[in-house]
């Protein structure tokens, strides 16, 4: 049989477990104008003592396409990432389309990973051109003619859902995500568009209602059962 301070236990702890779900619909709000963003979801579910538990989930379906007409910002078309070499040397995989060229000269993320193994932009270039397989095009402005000087590789997981969040939509391999795989023949990237966080927020209104809402039945059950706890102290 539960006690009154079993009970009181649970409820504290399952409205601890809905402010971490609060906490995660906060951040999905705040990236909601993030390129590439990853919708994460806390889903909770009921153990076998009573207590709720929670687990972290990365939605990557895809977000929409919005057009800039830019050069450098590119969008992926189905499932798949970039990926980009920080300073150290560490590999990470994004969806985060907004491209730029460093002082050195190569396209690097918004965060400033190299892209790749490293794609360096000749200094009088004219024109970029993307094509759909990842190959970079540039105008040369001597030779009045596009040159290909490199290409943006695009990977695969089996099980993407294994990634390690990072900052910045960013993701880490793990042991669950699986290795990468390059994609050789694909026709993935969108030149000139960037991808949506995948976030819809008028979905996340009713969720983050209902948190609330259980937040606030435990709360004041906790205070009932402090009261009866109270009184029957008082009996004895």
């Amino acid at each position: 049989m539960t006690t009154i301070q079993g009970s009181i236990a649970k409820l504290a702890d399952n409205s601890k477990i809905m402010f971490e779900a609060l906490g995660y619909i906060s951040s999905n709000m705040s990236n909601y104008n993030t390129t590439g963003y990853k919708t994460q979801r806390f889903e909770t579910y009921m153990n076998s003592i009573g207590p709720l538990r929670g687990a972290v989930r990365t939605d990557h379906s895809q977000g929409d396409h919005f057009a800039t007409f830019r050069e450098l910002d590119i969008a992926i078309e189905g499932p798949g990432f970039i990926p980009i070499t920080d300073n150290n040397g560490e590999i990470a995989y994004t969806r985060g389309g907004s491209l730029s060229v460093n002082a050195e000269g190569y396209i690097v993320s918004s965060g400033g990973s190299l892209v790749g193994g490293g794609i360096k932009i000749p200094a009088n270039y004219e024109r970029i051109k993307i094509e759909p397989d990842g190959k970079i095009l540039v105008l040369d402005s001597k030779e009045n003619a596009f040159k290909d000087i490199g290409k943006i590789p695009i990977v695969a997981f089996k099980n993407p859902e294994g990634l390690e969040t990072l900052e910045g939509s960013m993701f880490k391999a793990t042991q669950e995500s699986g290795k990468p795989e390059l994609l050789m023949d694909h026709s993935k990237i969108k030149q000139g568009k960037i991808e949506r966080a995948n976030f819809e927020p008028y979905a996340f209104i009713n969720e983050t209602l209902k948190v609330n809402s259980s937040i606030i039945s435990s709360s004041r059950f906790i205070k009932i059962l402090d009261q009866m706890y109270q009184e029957a102290i008082s009996l004895r």
